[in-house]
């Protein structure tokens, strides 16, 4: 039971920060927004999941665990009962902010629910936690969409402010007290973040190609029902069946768990950046040439490619030394969202100034940096074997 109420939890509380991705061209209007600054929708949900998770997430080492958790579904209930009453943009995208900062209490769920778990099944256990965080991301844009579509864009933050009040009266109910034993301080554990990204290249590595992919996500993502929208004349409904469609490139995450146990991490980097590459490109075209189909293809070779180059990432980062994987986990959550969060607004930008073809070029030309990037761990690897003379 326990197991399933945290599976629960993780997906409806990753869905809050993804509701408003495809309700912008909604939104936007009816507060009275710049086309251009409409992305700042997404932009503050993920720099406010960004702060959460450095700012928020590290009290789990300090206070007790469930009354935590708790604590934070209320806040986002309130902060989601926000968006669906204010009247005006300001007031929208501060809401908006604080939907992110209390969301990343997700963050707490996946390690509070691996405690628990007797080491025989705990990889079980975080695999199960984290199937139900996936089907929330996955869901989240379509479900949106559709009470869109019934109610109107306002009562999708309604529902989920309701969702979020019963899951925290449920979650009181059956989780079991879990308190810290570390004894560490607040300002001890936050230094210590700082100390594991100076100290690890790997994590820095990751956490920089996937903070690029995860941006070039959000760019399609965010402009994409704009598209769907204006040039094909889709409903909320329509583009509700784009994003089923398009989630299915998140079966590609097992396939990658097998290829980083086989030791085809590099190859498998190289060819999610590739794909990403190409399917910006292809994209771009597929849509200025109307051919839906070529969208929902590309839409699928996109989400593929980010699911592999994050389970490869988290691969490398959780076979770091040490038992500091939820403190290097926030680490690189908080650097990938920093990213991904400037995507909402360059969406936007890029739209309006370039139309879709635009956008999906500035894509690739972020996916050609990264990948370039990528590269120079080859390039030090040879200079570091003619330095030792292997």
């Amino acid at each position: 039971m326990v197991s399933f109420a945290c599976a629960l939890a993780c997906g409806a509380m990753v869905a809050n920060i993804y509701y408003a991705q495809p309700l912008i061209g909604l939104i936007a209007p009816e507060l009275h927004m710049a086309p251009g600054a409409a992305g700042l929708i997404v932009t503050l949900t993920q720099l406010g999941y960004a702060f959460g998770l450095l700012f928020i997430v590290p009290l789990a080492d300090r206070l007790e665990n469930r009354r935590l958790i708790v604590a934070t579904l209320v806040l986002t209930a309130v902060a989601l009962v926000m968006l669906a009453l204010v009247p005006g943009a300001a007031a929208f995208l501060a809401a908006s902010a604080l939907v992110g900062v209390t969301s990343a209490g997700v963050h707490m769920v996946v390690p509070f629910a691996a405690s628990l778990a007797p080491a025989e099944t705990r990889g079980r256990t975080i695999g199960n936690v984290m199937s139900g965080l996936l089907a929330g991301i996955m869901l989240s844009r379509p479900v949106a969409s559709i009470i869109a579509e019934i109610a109107g864009w306002r009562a999708v933050f309604g529902v989920a402010a309701a969702l979020m009040l019963l899951l925290a009266l449920w979650l009181a109910r059956v989780l079991p007290e879990r308190r810290p034993t570390s004894g560490e301080s607040y300002a001890r554990i936050l230094r210590s973040m700082g100390q594991l990204l100076m100290r690890e290249r790997a994590l820095q590595r990751r956490s920089i190609y996937h903070g690029f992919v995860f941006t070039i996500f959000t760019i399609f993502w965010t402009a994409v029902p704009l598209e769907l929208a204006g040039r094909f004349g889709f409903s909320q409904t329509g583009i509700a069946g784009f994003a089923l469609a398009g989630a299915a490139g998140a079966l590609v995450a097992p396939i990658a768990g097998r290829l980083g146990d086989r030791g085809h991490i590099r190859a498998g980097t190289g060819a999610a950046m590739l794909v990403m590459i190409a399917a910006s490109l292809l994209a771009g075209w597929a849509g200025a040439a109307g051919s839906l189909v070529g969208l929902v293809v590309f839409a699928i070779g996109l989400d593929g490619a980010t699911q592999l180059n994050q389970v490869l990432g988290q691969r490398v980062i959780f076979s770091l030394p040490g038992e500091d994987r939820g403190r290097v986990n926030a680490v690189y959550m908080t650097i990938i969202f920093l990213f991904g969060s400037m995507g909402g607004i360059a969406a936007s930008i890029a739209y309006h100034a370039g139309g879709w073809r635009g956008t999906m070029l500035l894509s690739a030309a972020m996916g050609i940096v990264v990948l370039l990037i990528f590269a120079t761990e080859f390039l030090g690897g040879r200079l570091g074997r003619r330095r030792t003379g292997d």
